[in-house]
């Protein structure tokens, strides 16, 4: 074998194992499998790259899609510097939200909802037009955005505690999206207005007995909320009317332990000061058992 034909070859074998990071429709069947029985899981795409977390994530997604419906909006993970640096990222990661993932205010799950089941404060955006994809600025895009929402996210890790958390794992998992509650919602009349609400409102987390478990500023959140928004743009995502984008977490990720069997969010500075709550309740009949 000649010296190019060498080279050749081992630039196709190079090229299939990359290939191969992509999981097959076995490793997306066993993972689950392991996640509807909310078993501890093994990582999807580890040791690949971003690109193939994202191909997994895909077909994830597709997959998840026959029992938890269509796609409905995207969310933005890993916003806050803390948890960049926890996972060693120099920015977010996304997933995708699912029609069936999101159910009303005042909604009870079981608190072992998932296999390491947590909790979060989080915000939905509501896309109004398709212009949103050229906005260039934060009040740019609130004059594209028709509404916010509380939102309190219930994601899952999912993983045994055995398995990498890492950038790559957490995007092949679809960031851990599992189930959302959603309040309703607050008109954008006033985009100036309302980015500056969204910057310097306080995001504070109560349990069942009244008491502040967690406590933090919008600008926590990549500085600003919106900012989430932004940079799913600029990893080409496009946007229709009526998409969700969660921005991610506006404090502190809690296990529903903490909550006491309810955890209430308010976001002070907001119009109407909004909240929004969920229970927990092991002897739930929900969906979100």
């Amino acid at each position: 074998m000649n010296k190019f034909v060498l080279i050749l070859a081992l630039a196709v074998m190079s090229c299939a194992q990359t290939l191969t990071e992509c999981a097959d429709d076995a490793e997306i069947a066993s993972y689950l499998a392991d996640w509807r029985a909310k078993r501890p899981a093994t990582a999807l795409a580890h040791g690949g790259s971003l690109n193939d977390a994202l191909c997994t994530q895909q077909k994830l997604v597709a997959a998840l899609s026959s029992s938890h419906g269509r796609p409905v909006g995207y969310k933005a993970g890993l916003t806050s510097l803390s948890a960049q640096q926890r996972f060693g990222v120099s920015e977010p990661v996304r997933g995708v939200l699912l029609a069936g993932m999101l159910l009303e205010d005042g909604a009870t799950v079981d608190p072992a909802f998932g296999a390491r089941p947590l909790f979060e404060a989080d915000l939905l955006l509501v896309i109004a037009d398709a212009a949103v994809n050229r906005a260039t600025g934060i009040e740019d895009a609130l004059a594209h955005v028709s509404a916010i929402r509380p939102f309190i996210e219930l994601p899952d890790l999912a993983l045994g505690t055995d398995q990498v958390l890492s950038a790559a794992t957490l995007t092949a998992g679809n960031v851990g999206a599992r189930w959302g509650i959603a309040g309703n919602e607050i008109p954008v009349d006033d985009p100036a207005r309302m980015a500056s609400a969204l910057r310097d409102m306080t995001v504070r987390v109560f349990d069942a007995e009244g008491v502040l478990i967690s406590t933090a500023a919008g600008s926590s959140v990549m500085g600003h909320p919106v900012n989430s928004l932004l940079w799913l743009i600029g990893q080409g995502i496009e946007f229709k009317p009526g998409d969700l984008v969660s921005v991610g977490s506006i404090g502190d990720l809690m296990p529903p332990s903490m909550a006491a069997g309810k955890a209430t969010v308010v976001y002070a500075g907001l119009p109407g000061d909004p909240q929004v709550s969920v229970r927990f309740d092991k002897s739930s009949t929900d969906q979100a058992r």
